[in-house]
């Protein structure tokens, strides 16, 4: 399955939620935690279905990735993060843990 391309990081996200993926993510003390439950997730537990790159043309502030991840245990959620210069990078590191499952 080909992963769509969007215009925009919301376009992104408004696709992704209606398509199930209604969790916010946030990295947080070397887990992901989803924002409402207060869940943490390491990243054993965790799949990257599909991502998102998006570059601003003029201001390097635009440049973010969108995630969509699963969890195990079926959460399906979002997270966002910039790359380049402004990436998270405690979250780039946990990103590493994280099994991919993207169709390409």
């Amino acid at each position: 399955m080909k992963e769509p391309g969007y215009a925009s990081e919301i376009d992104a996200i408004d696709d992704l939620r209606r398509r199930g993926y209604t969790a916010n993510f946030q990295i947080r003390d070397n887990t992901l935690s989803e924002v409402t439950s207060g869940r943490m997730f390491r990243p054993g537990e965790l799949a990257i279905v599909e991502h998102h790159r998006f570059e601003g043309a003029s201001d390097p502030e635009d440049m973010a990735v969108v995630y969509a991840i699963e969890s195990d245990d079926g959460v399906h959620g979002i997270v966002v993060d910039a790359f380049g210069t402004y990436a998270d990078p405690a979250f780039a590191a946990f990103l590493k843990g994280i099994k991919k499952r993207e169709h390409v």
